[in-house]
């Protein structure tokens, strides 16, 4: 299961994803949100990526499954960061946008449309959803490590009954040193207007 294998490599894992520069993809998310909006930051990891919103002064609440993740999340950004997995977490009120940063990759296929769902429950109406997935369409395990893959289709099939609507996608390398041959799906959606 994913979850203890991020246990196991709490700290290397920090080590490799906290210093990645994300301005690319906060160029592309950041502009649909308005001045100190509220993001859930999705299954944070090391806290990078909300200790940049916060330091920007939107509103940050980031949760992440694995208590050791959590622990230097915590310490790294300062800011209080749950346990807590997607299908659990609960937001106080809706929010403005979701940041979905190479976590969700991580749930089964079988279970991915619930957790979307769940997800995109907490968000306001036009709310924004950002969600990255290595690119492709089978599932892989690795080193302990569940990985659904997702191409533009697959990705439109699993949110096709979704009040969610793609306003952006696109492909990117990896942004990490020596991975950049590996390809990501990068996704914005919008939550939209349940039509009766």
């Amino acid at each position: 299961m994913s979850v203890d294998y991020y246990q196991q490599q709490a700290e290397p894992f920090y080590r490799s994803t906290i210093n990645v520069d994300m301005t690319p993809l906060y160029q592309r998310f950041l502009p649909y949100i308005t001045e100190g909006g509220s993001i859930v930051d999705a299954g944070c990891g090391s806290g990078r990526d909300s200790l940049y919103f916060a330091n920007l002064g939107f509103k940050v609440t980031a949760f992440d499954a694995s208590p050791e993740l959590v622990k230097l999340a915590q310490q790294h950004t300062g800011l209080p960061v749950s346990v807590n997995r997607f299908e659990q977490f609960i937001a106080t009120e809706p929010v403005d946008a979701i940041w979905a940063c190479a976590s969700l990759l991580h749930v089964p296929r079988a279970e991915l449309n619930l957790v979307l769902a769940h997800l995109t429950a907490q968000l306001k109406t036009a709310g924004v959803f950002y969600c990255s997935f290595k690119y492709g369409q089978d599932d892989v395990s690795r080193e302990g490590r569940h990985f659904t893959n997702l191409d533009e289709a697959g990705f439109g099939e699993l949110i096709k009954d979704l009040p969610l609507s793609v306003i952006e996608q696109w492909q990117t390398g990896d942004l990490r040193p020596g991975r950049e041959h590996e390809r990501w799906l990068n996704v914005i959606c919008k939550k939209e207007v349940r039509k009766a």
